[in-house]
């Protein structure tokens, strides 16, 4: 490889060792070219005849100086349309070193004698670098959008919501993912990767709590934290009591702490389903066998697709096979086999080894679980959502989810009743006491405020519990409000000191002093209600005409009438519910610690993600459903002319 890279320096466009004849193998790269018709004369000699006016002159060896004067006189061209302009080094090397970032490349790419041979041809001024100097590039990148991430911070007022989570590399190493989640100036819901750490062992709570503490503080962020939201691992408990009783950190969290902890909603839903799931695995155990076989071979795969065409109106091609650690693809399986049904009969009809086609009854079993799972699917995939606020989501899916399960209780299906058994009492578990700091949220919501908290419970407890829920928590949403409003009274009173101190001959005696206190006789006294009681005591939007309502927005339009109750929407709007922000780096970290490249250094790993992120964006991670989703249309597209093979 060293031979073949210190050959290629070597590498010139013109060859000049070769024959005068056959020396020169210059393209016509000259932008000149877009103007003028290269052709041969009677002769034999190249001749460049203009497009606009028909004028011919040589081509060939003279160059195009006498076609770009041409232009110039006759057509009034600006020099600088065929000027090349110089390349610069420093802004060949930093795209280079974002490309890597972008696109996942290895370190070695700019090594490579392919891609440097390309970029010879594009500018002979190229100066190549080595894998050390991209590797010191992308460094140099990563801790100047570092400053500049924490300068945003810094700047910030709302609060900052985490997100945390563990994954292990194929060579088995931790690393811990921090991302943070906030409102930004121009109130957009923003994500970012903080960090992305390895954690050797041991691993527990309380040396988790310890690393999470140092990235805080290395951030500047300690002091300015809301919530941290994470799943049910036993160890986090341990990490969220040591973050608490911290001397540094703990008394800076928002009521004692009261509202630190979130459980991940997904993985919740995840548990709660999955119970269930356990129930039916007999009961779907044909259907799964059937998605297996039709996957098992191309040639199945083929007569499967054969038997879809018999159907009347039938688009779709797909088959999903499930997986057990994902309950979505089991419902994704049992809602495009239910629309395969009468192919999956028909081909047990003209394939004899196929001979594990439910049966009529086993098919109308897996319709009614499919619409018992129907809206579990659809919640689950609204709490995926990172780029929008989905802390006014909770309440109302929780709701729907526990009012779906009650429901089924009463159905006549045994199956179907055994079912939503196991998973009340997994509700019970985890949800039976919505969360608090979560239920805020929809309070918030300018569609539905307190009325609807007292709506739903009224519905699952009656009206005396209902009203005793609703005051409970309406209590809880004032005592973090008081917090807010002494937060803010605390700051524009050291403002005042500021400005009041900022001449040295100023007098600091208060002439006001009193005057909040003085009781007019002429004006009757104001009503004491605070921003809270007027924003409860105002009409509730129209919730189907502002379906699509930004809530962000509409707290964004209000902080002048409700400077601090908006800052309250604000930090409560923005904290996350899943920790699926954090899982997403989890797919980029798996390429970028693959197989091939495993022995990457971890800061170096965590300079490309952490970069990744900030400068182009982590895509969320992809469903592992769709990679268990198969189009079978394609594979009729390309195969529907080879013979099918006897099984």
């Amino acid at each position: 490889m060293d031979e073949e890279l210190e050959e290629f320096e070597d590498f010139e466009v013109v060859d000049e060792s070769a024959s005068s004849a056959t020396r020169r193998f210059r393209c016509t790269t000259s932008s000149v070219w877009t103007e003028f018709d290269k052709y041969k004369d009677g002769s034999g000699k190249e001749r460049a005849k203009c497009k606009r006016c028909d004028h011919n002159y040589l081509a060939g060896e003279n160059g195009t100086s006498n076609l770009i004067r041409h232009l110039k006189k006759m057509h009034k061209e600006d020099d600088t349309l065929f000027d090349n302009q110089p390349l610069n080094q420093e802004i060949y090397r930093e795209l280079l070193a974002k490309a890597i970032v972008d696109h996942n490349y290895s370190i070695s790419f700019v090594e490579h004698a392919s891609n440097r041979r390309l970029h010879a041809y594009l500018n002979r001024d190229v100066k190549f670098i080595s894998r050390n100097t991209a590797k010191s590039i992308v460094g140099k990148m990563y801790q100047r959008e570092k400053e500049s991430l924490k300068h945003a911070l810094e700047l910030i007022p709302s609060k900052i919501c985490l997100t945390s989570d563990l994954w292990s590399s194929i060579t088995s190493d931790e690393y811990m993912v921090l991302t943070a989640h906030y409102v930004d100036e121009n109130w957009v819901l923003q994500k970012k990767i903080l960090s992305f750490s390895n954690v050797p062992p041991p691993r527990n709570g309380a040396i988790l709590a310890d690393k999470l503490i140092s990235l805080l503080k290395e951030w500047g962020i300690e002091k300015k934290i809301f919530t941290i939201t994470l799943d049910n691992a036993s160890y986090n408990d341990t990490l969220v009591a040591n973050l608490k009783k911290h001397p540094s950190f703990g008394p800076c969290l928002p009521c004692n702490g009261n509202f630190f902890r979130v459980r991940c909603g997904a993985h919740i839903l995840n548990l709660i389903v999955q119970e269930g799931l356990k129930v039916i695995d007999k009961v779907v155990h044909n259907i799964r066998k059937s998605v297996k076989y039709v996957r098992g071979s191309d040639a199945r795969k083929l007569r499967f697709v054969e038997c879809l065409r018999e159907l009347p109106f039938q688009t779709s091609k797909k088959v999903c096979q499930d997986m057990p650690t994902r309950w979505n693809s089991t419902y994704t399986m049992l809602e495009t086999s239910l629309k395969h049904r009468s192919a999956f009969l028909h081909l047990s009809m003209i394939d004899p080894y196929y001979n594990t086609c439910p049966s009529e009854e086993e098919w109308n079993i897996a319709e009614k679980i499919a619409r018992f799972l129907e809206p579990f699917f659809h919640i689950t995939t609204l709490f995926s959502g990172s780029y929008y606020p989905t802390a006014n989501l909770y309440f109302h899916s929780v709701w729907r989810i526990q009012v779906r399960i009650l429901k089924e209780l009463e159905s006549e299906d045994q199956v179907i009743q055994a079912m939503a058994k196991v998973m009340k009492e997994k509700f019970g578990k985890y949800w039976d006491c919505y969360s608090v700091v979560l239920s805020f949220a929809i309070i918030l919501d300018p569609r539905y405020k307190l009325q609807f908290v007292e709506f739903c419970y009224e519905k699952l407890y009656g009206n005396e519990v209902a009203v005793s829920r609703a005051k409970i928590l309406r209590d809880k949403l004032y005592v973090i409000f008081k917090g807010y409003l002494q937060h803010s009274t605390g700051n524009s009173r050291t403002m005042a000191q500021m400005s009041s101190c900022g001449t040295p001959d100023c007098d600091t005696r208060d002439d006001l002093e009193g005057f909040d206190t003085f009781t007019s006789r002429l004006v009757g006294p104001s009503t004491s209600k605070s921003q809270l009681d007027i924003y409860l005591e105002e009409s509730r939007l129209n919730h189907r005409e502002h379906e699509n309502l930004n809530v962000l927005g509409f707290w964004k339009e209000q902080c002048n009438r409700f400077p601090e109750l908006s800052l309250m929407a604000r930090d409560i709007l923005s904290i996350p519910i899943t920790t699926v922000a954090s899982e997403s780096a989890f797919s980029i970290g798996g390429r970028i610690l693959g197989k091939y490249r495993s022995s990457l250094l971890p800061q170096n790993a965590e300079a490309l993600l952490c970069s990744r992120d900030w400068l182009f964006g982590v895509p969320d991670a992809q469903d592992e459903d769709d990679r268990l989703v198969e189009d079978l249309e394609n594979l009729c597209i390309s195969q529907s002319d080879a013979p099918m093979d006897d099984e």
